[in-house]
């Protein structure tokens, strides 16, 4: 069964359990004798190696992220000093590993379930920038990349969005590159790239970039392997967030940013490969909304068994029990949702062209994640009630966990663009433009 990190069990120093009171009242039980919220033990699908590897990765969380992750959050901090402690896990891109894509996810959900920043950080890095490395790297980009970055001695981001274009940043992509010839014995032909990016994570201490960027010449679009130190390139980072603010996300400028040809990337001809990324990070953020159900089912059962009103603790009070309830039957809901989903990544295979097929569709994927980013936030919601006012200040672990859904919610594709594509497939017709 999944582990339990209610707040009381590991606050961060200085702050209180999530309770607000000793578990000590007479008719309160004790949490490790009750259920997990996963209620249909979808974990015992994994295999008894997997189960095991993901007990480690909870003994890792517990110990190195839980007692501090509401600190880096007040702080809008990032524990780079965690880096080679999480690389020793050995858990990035899981699938290209041997594991499976269940496994994958629930590292995923784990990671959210103690910290949403952390799991943030996880995902830009090794489900964007490592598996674009795997997907469409050269082989001596990979020679060159790959072994770094999988081991996190260096760091990547993803850099698509823009700041005049989001949503529509396959249509819209103003950010451009302009190829340039030159002789093998002056280096080789090389690329000149304009254009800024926005709310790029990790983008204010990355090492490397993948720059998406439109070809003057054909309009087509390129991936490229930016190194974030090159002339041309300012980083800042947005400030004043609400949510994820341990996740350093940055606006980028690149003026006349001059990458040579041997880092562009081999594999990518269009915007279609960026869905392919962008389908798989899309999964995990799924799982992100997963977590974050779990998450605050730990904090709101524990408050409510822990936390005495009237005489007697609030899980005795029929409409806390509700709310509950309610807030598991979300979060199970949606771990069978992306449980089939995981099934269905198992599938793909790549023909004899090595173009890839199978597996989820872009349309089963955007009603993962809308579904599941919903619900989320009804539960998270219904966490943040039971609360009550403690359930609006950050000493209380459900605030942070409330304000991280609202990040959830609206990136990699919000909620209302994942309910158009997921319209256009069950009706043929598209409402989006």
């Amino acid at each position: 069964m999944m582990g339990d990190y209610s707040g009381g069990s590991v606050p961060a120093p200085g702050q209180v359990p999530a309770s607000g009171v000793p578990a000590s009242g007479p008719s309160a039980p004790s949490i490790g004798e009750l259920p997990t919220a996963d209620f249909f033990d979808f974990e015992s699908l994994l295999s008894v190696q997997e189960q095991r590897k993901l007990n480690e990765l909870r003994s890792f969380l517990a110990s190195e992220i839980a007692p501090y992750a509401g600190q880096w959050w007040e702080k809008a901090e990032f524990p780079e000093h965690i880096l080679p402690k999480l690389a020793a896990l050995r858990l990035s891109a899981p699938a290209q590993r041997g594991y499976t894509h269940l496994f994958a996810g629930l590292v995923i959900a784990e990671m959210t379930r103690v910290d949403t920043s952390i799991a943030t950080f996880f995902m830009v890095h090794h489900d964007l920038f490592v598996e674009s490395l795997y997907d469409f790297g050269s082989d001596a980009q990979q020679d060159k990349y790959l072994d770094d970055a999988s081991n996190l001695r260096t760091t990547g981001a993803f850099a698509l969005t823009e700041p005049d274009h989001g949503s529509d940043v396959a249509g819209g992509m103003q950010t451009t590159a302009r190829r340039v010839s030159r002789s093998e014995s002056d280096g080789g032909d090389y690329w000149v790239i304009n254009g800024a990016k926005r709310w790029i994570g990790n983008g204010t201490f990355c090492d490397y970039m993948l720059v998406w960027a439109k070809d003057e010449a054909d309009g087509a679009v390129r991936g490229f392997i930016v190194d974030a130190s090159l002339p041309g390139i300012t980083r800042s980072r947005i400030e004043n967030k609400i949510a994820l603010r341990t996740v350093q996300n940055a606006d980028i400028r690149l003026d006349n940013v001059h990458v040579a040809e041997a880092d562009r990337f081999a594999g990518i001809n269009s915007f279609a490969d960026t869905n392919h990324l962008l389908r798989g990070s899309r999964i995990m953020v799924a799982w992100q909304a997963v977590g974050q159900q779990l998450a605050a089912f730990d904090v709101a059962r524990q408050y409510a068994v822990e936390r005495m009103q009237f005489g007697r603790p609030l899980a005795k009070f029929q409409l806390i029990q509700q709310h509950l309830v309610d807030m598991l039957g979300n979060a199970v809901a949606c771990m069978g949702m992306m449980v089939r989903i995981a099934q269905l990544q198992e599938d793909i295979f790549t023909d004899a062209q090595g173009v890839r097929h199978g597996g989820a569709d872009m349309a089963q994927v955007a009603l993962a994640k809308a579904y599941c980013s919903a619900r989320m936030r009804e539960t998270v919601a219904l966490g943040r009630s039971i609360l009550g006012g403690n359930g609006i200040v950050t000493d209380y672990r459900i605030a942070k966990i409330f304000a991280d859904a609202e990040a959830i919610f609206t990136y990699e594709g919000s909620y209302e663009i994942n309910s158009l594509i997921v319209g256009r497939a069950v009706t043929g017709v598209s409402a989006i433009v």
